[in-house]
């Protein structure tokens, strides 16, 4: 009686092991399947200009599991990613198993000046969002705006408030017609140049400006290689006035 005794409670705790250490495996196989079926080997960035591909991907792939789809579609879901300089938001899409889609949503720059060694990148109302140390390619600098200070994440302290809409006016147009410039100049009486490299594109004032600006692809591309000023200040579409002087 004793032996039977003894014997049943051994089962028990035998079968209890083996049910613990099923379960242990089953979990660890679940956990594996996981990890490498869900593994991200493929990721597509779209809608960033001012960070690489590279650079987005490791600012939304970090930590443990970082490279982990299910992990990932989680983390983000009903998610914005903020507080990145120059962006708005980022949205994570899990297309598949192994790939991932990040759509980049970039905040609105009008272009930048230079002040004390960096680049002082505004927005559509003037507003100085970002100071960094190297330019950003697709981004004009503006050149002539009159300031004694500029403090981060306030407007730039001009007396002519309205220019912010002038430049955002050019802005638009300029990437209407795929002819985004270096640089956007004003003088004194607030005449616009563009700048092209070598090449100055004087237009003068706002006054029949998408006329204008619309010359520039079938022009420039002919200017490849010169050094001059493309004048189109007194063009209309009666009066087709356009000069190139040579320096």
């Amino acid at each position: 009686m004793r032996r039977d005794e003894d014997f049943i409670p051994h089962l028990q705790l035998k079968i209890r092991l083996i049910i613990a250490l099923g379960i242990i495996v089953v979990l660890l196989s679940v956990v594996y399947f996981l990890l490498i079926h869900y593994e991200v080997r493929n990721v597509v960035v779209e809608g960033n200009k001012h960070y690489s591909s590279k650079e987005i991907q490791d600012m939304v792939m970090t930590g443990y599991l970082g490279d982990n789809s299910l992990y990932l579609s989680m983390k983000y879901k009903n998610k914005e990613i903020s507080d990145i300089p120059f962006i708005e938001t980022m949205d994570i899409i899990v297309t598949s198993n192994d790939t991932i889609k990040i759509m980049v949503y970039e905040k609105s720059l009008a272009g930048f000046v230079e002040y004390l060694g960096r680049y002082m990148y505004f927005d559509n109302d003037g507003v100085v969002i970002e100071a960094a140390k190297v330019p950003t390619k697709g981004i004009p600098q503006v050149i002539g705006l009159e300031f004694d200070h500029i403090v981060l994440y306030e407007k730039l302290p001009v007396d002519n408030d309205a220019i912010f809409q002038d430049i955002l006016t050019i802005t638009k147009l300029l990437n209407k017609y795929n002819m985004i410039c270096e640089k956007i100049q004003f003088d004194a009486n607030y005449q616009i140049t563009l700048g092209y490299g070598k090449v100055k594109v004087n237009i003068g004032k706002l006054e029949n400006l998408e006329e204008k600006l619309m010359q520039l692809p079938y022009i420039l591309p002919s200017l490849e290689g010169e050094s001059g000023t493309l004048d189109l200040q007194n063009y209309t579409s009666d009066k087709k006035s356009i000069t190139f002087e040579k320096e």
